[in-house]
């Protein structure tokens, strides 16, 4: 049974198996109640932000990029990783600004989520609206970055088909929905 508050066990120990920039992987040994021990393997990682532009006309804005470990493009929402010392809406502004050149006077919170259950980084979710443009600013890695403006019910329909496969996008585009009340 889990407990009402904390954790249902103990941890042992804990190790650091390797580091690769802001990356650090752990390794805890844990003791269940009935003395059982097993290794959780935990990614620690930085929080990261994801956005939804939403355009007067009810446009919004896709980027595709390679996605190296899945071995394939991906189309997804602006997002990215906080940087030192950032808040969630911070990284969403500069986020979008970087990767699509939007600028926005609005913006609405959507959210928090966990990724894979390994990680320990959070999701923080937003839509942005009253929408500007400016110069895109891409960062090194993003240099075969793609944008797309299509209408966001075009953008949602490809999510819940499976065309979207990216997680984060994925529920940030239905949680978006929501909030526009078309779901």
């Amino acid at each position: 049974m889990h407990p009402a508050r904390g954790r249902p066990f103990e941890v042992v120990s804990s190790s650091v198996a390797g580091r690769s920039g802001p990356f650090v992987i752990r390794n805890d040994v844990i003791k269940f109640p009935d003395g059982a021990e097993a290794v959780y393997t935990a990614v620690t990682n930085p929080d990261s932000a994801f956005v939804v532009p939403y355009f007067d006309n009810g446009d919004t804005m896709l980027v595709r990029q390679w996605r190296h470990a899945w071995e394939e493009s991906s189309w997804e929402v602006p997002a990215g990783t906080f940087d030192e010392g950032e808040d969630g809406m911070t990284c969403a502004q500069r986020e979008l600004a970087e990767e699509t050149g939007l600028i926005a006077t609005r913006y609405t919170s959507l959210g928090v989520v966990h990724g894979a259950a390994f990680l320990t980084g959070r999701a923080h979710m937003f839509m942005a609206e009253g929408i500007t443009t400016s110069e895109r600013k891409p960062e090194t890695y993003e240099q075969d970055m793609e944008v797309l403006r299509l209408p966001f019910v075009e953008a949602l329909q490809a999510a819940l088909d499976g065309d979207i496969a990216h997680s984060g996008s994925v529920t940030c585009l239905v949680r978006a929905a929501r909030a526009l009340k078309l779901v």
